[in-house]
C-alpha cells in the first residue's frame, strides 16, 4: 500500500505534525530553464550553443575561461527538451518543429508561437 505523498508537514500549538496535502505547489526554479527563457524573451531563435555562451555569460566569473560555455551545452540541450516536451518552447531544424524527443544536429530553440 502507498503512502500519500507529504508536501508540507506542520506543528500544530499543541506541538502535534499535521499534514498539508493540497495540490498546489511552488514552482522550482532552475538556473537553465531561466536562462532560456531569458535568453529567448525577445522573440529570437537561437542554438543551442547560442543559448549556453548567453548563460554562461550571465553565470561567468572572472576566472572563468573562454569556454567555459562548454560547460553548459549538455544541461541547455536536455532543459531545452523537456521544455519542448511541455510546450513551452519549440525545437526548429530547417524551419520545420521538431520532436523534442528525438533531434540532433544544429537546432534553433524559440519561444511557442
Amino acid at each position: 500500500m502507498n503512502a500519500p505523498y507529504i508536501k508540507h508537514i506542520s506543528y500544530d500549538k499543541d506541538n502535534a505534525m499535521t499534514q498539508d496535502n493540497d495540490e498546489t505547489e511552488l514552482p522550482v526554479t532552475d538556473p537553465i530553464v531561466t536562462g532560456i527563457l531569458d535568453a529567448l524573451a525577445g522573440g529570437s531563435s537561437l542554438t543551442v550553443e547560442q543559448t549556453a555562451r548567453a548563460i554562461a555569460e550571465q553565470r561567468r566569473k572572472p576566472k572563468d575561461g573562454p569556454q567555459l560555455w562548454r560547460k553548459y551545452m549538455l544541461a541547455v540541450k536536455q532543459q531545452a527538451m523537456h521544455l519542448g516536451k511541455t510546450g513551452q518552447i519549440e525545437i526548429v531544424h530547417k524551419g520545420e518543429v521538431i520532436d523534442p524527443d528525438n533531434f540532433k544536429g544544429r537546432v534553433h530553440l524559440r519561444l511557442k508561437k
